[in-house]
């Protein structure tokens, strides 16, 4: 989602506190990271109240990140999809997720483009939902404030900028963040694949 588009989607909705939140929840759900700093941007310019943006933030990922999990719960009861739950195939990557499954969750959090795979992968294998929940949450409640934080310290230094500096250096950051997470992406991956062949290889 262009971020010059997100913008106007949510600042369309700030005639109404209700519409402004519902906007800031969709916005969060398809483009996390994104939508925070957007927020925590117009916290800083009094356009939105910080209890108001904190809300609709966490409201937004906790409801994303269990629509995550249901739809790995849906595909499960697929007969196609089913016979892979105690696949043997699976087993392996099942039992390394049963083992880690906390942290495995709430480090996808901080990981660009893990929350998808890990979230609707614990609902596939049925991990308990009260746990899912509470680590989402906890993790939510970290990363979440601490990059609303960060944009909102950003935008009131940079009060003074025009728009499209402003902006340019909020998608520099973004790119940052991008490229640190593919990094933690793959050597996630490497570790992954590593822990899961020492596994297999255990008598």
């Amino acid at each position: 989602m262009h971020l010059h588009f997100l913008y106007n989607f949510i600042i369309g909705a700030a005639a109404s506190p209700f519409l402004f939140a519902a906007a800031i929840m969709i916005g969060v759900f398809f483009v996390e990271d994104p939508t925070t700093i957007i927020v925590g941007l117009l916290a800083a310019d009094h356009i939105i109240s910080i209890p108001l943006a904190l809300a609709s933030l966490y409201a937004g990922i906790i409801f994303g990140d269990i629509l995550l999990y249901g739809i790995g719960w849906l595909a499960s009861k697929h007969p196609w999809f089913a016979r892979y739950v105690d696949h043997e195939m699976t087993a392996p990557f099942r039992g390394w997720l049963e083992t880690r499954f906390a942290i495995t969750v709430f480090s996808a959090r901080f990981i660009p483009g893990a929350r998808f795979p890990t979230y609707t992968t614990s609902g596939f294998f049925g991990s308990p939902l009260g746990t899912f929940i509470l680590v989402v949450t906890a993790a939510a409640s970290v990363w979440t404030t601490a990059l609303f934080a960060a944009s909102y310290w950003f935008g009131t230094l940079t009060t003074e900028l025009i728009g499209p500096v402003r902006w340019g250096i909020a998608a520099i950051f973004l790119i940052i963040l991008f490229f640190i997470g593919r990094h933690n992406v793959l050597a996630s991956r490497f570790k992954q694949g590593a822990d899961t062949s020492a596994d297999t290889r255990t008598p």
